[in-house]
C-alpha cells in the first residue's frame, strides 16, 4: 500500500536540499523529542518498526506540512496511546 511518505519517482516535490546543515536540533523541542523517543525505545516501549509505521500513518496533509521532528512526535503520541500508556486524548490541551 503506497503512504504519503513513499514518494520514490513521484515529481512535483521540487528540488532535494543537500547543503550540510550542522545543527543536528534547530530547536529545544526537538532535541527533547529525540530523547524521548530513545527512552521510549530503550524501555521497549515500541520498537523502530512500529516506530516508523506510525510516521508513516500520519494523515497526508499532516505528514507534508509537519517537519522532521513533528512527525517524531506525532509517532511518538500515537504509539503512548495505541498501547495505553496515556489515554487517548490526555495531550491535547498539554
Amino acid at each position: 500500500m503506497a503512504r504519503i511518505n513513499d514518494v520514490g519517482g513521484m515529481t512535483g516535490f521540487g528540488a532535494i536540499d543537500t547543503t550540510d546543515d550542522a545543527e543536528p536540533f534547530h530547536a529545544d523541542w526537538e532535541a527533547r523529542v529525540f530523547a524521548l523517543q530513545r527512552a521510549l525505545l530503550v524501555r521497549k516501549i515500541f520498537n523502530l518498526d512500529e516506530f516508523r509505521d506510525a510516521i508513516e500513518t500520519m494523515p497526508p496533509g499532516a505528514y507534508l506540512a509537519a517537519s522532521y521532528y513533528e512527525r517524531w512526535l506525532y509517532a511518538i503520541r500515537t504509539l503512548l496511546e495505541r498501547k495505553g500508556v496515556i489515554e487517548e486524548g490526555a495531550l491535547d490541551h498539554a
